[in-house]
């Protein structure tokens, strides 16, 4: 029986904006390319997303990836300020959860400064019943401890939850541990595939 459902955050109940914000400040497709090489995808963001990298360290460590764009880098973070956004869904979803019994959990890699700085995109967290942001606990998904620490810290049984998250590796390693996982790909197709796992259709 599924008594809780376990949220990603990004790109499931608030878009992360990463290129569009890179576009408002001004940087056509090429750099935004050669920005996100920098720092996204680079092992560093995921430090940073941990709370093991400082502001600044993390900024060095993307100079260093690139130096010849420093500028454009820090152009980039010197605000977050608009790298998420809202969707029309979210609100009503977790008002409909809430209303049929459920709690309501996240596990989320965040960076400092995007809840920080984001916050008023993702005050609907204050509805839920329990968070593991990455940066506060030091770890991040898919490393089955943020998992584990979810359950300990809250009392929950992995048989009794459903893990929601865009990223199927994510997803992977939440079924692995017993949850139930539903690969997000849009609102209706998970609300949908939610209430089958549940039971309600």
């Amino acid at each position: 029986m599924i008594k809780n459902i376990v949220f990603d955050i990004s790109n499931v109940l608030a878009p992360f904006r990463f290129k569009e914000f890179l576009a408002e400040k001004g940087f056509d497709a090429a750099m935004i390319k050669r920005i996100v090489r920098a720092s996204a995808m680079t092992p560093y963001w995921t430090e940073f997303e941990k709370g093991k990298l400082t502001y600044d360290e993390a900024m060095a460590a993307f100079v260093s990836t690139d130096p010849e764009i420093k500028d454009e880098l820090f152009k980039a973070y010197d605000s977050v300020s608009g790298i998420m956004g809202k969707y029309d869904y979210t609100e009503g979803w977790i008002g409909s959860l809430k209303e049929a019994g459920y709690k309501l959990y996240c596990i989320t890699n965040f960076t400092p400064a995007g809840y920080e700085q984001c916050y008023d995109c993702i005050s609907f967290v204050e509805k839920f019943d329990g968070c593991i942001f990455s940066f506060r606990e030091g770890i991040a998904k898919p490393d089955p401890e943020i998992y584990k620490l979810l359950m300990s810290r809250y009392d929950l049984k992995a048989e009794e939850c459903v893990f929601i998250d865009d990223t199927e590796e994510n997803v992977r390693s939440a079924e692995a541990l017993g949850m139930a996982g539903i690969v997000f790909t849009g609102y209706e197709d998970a609300a949908g595939e939610l209430a089958v796992i549940c039971g309600e259709k």
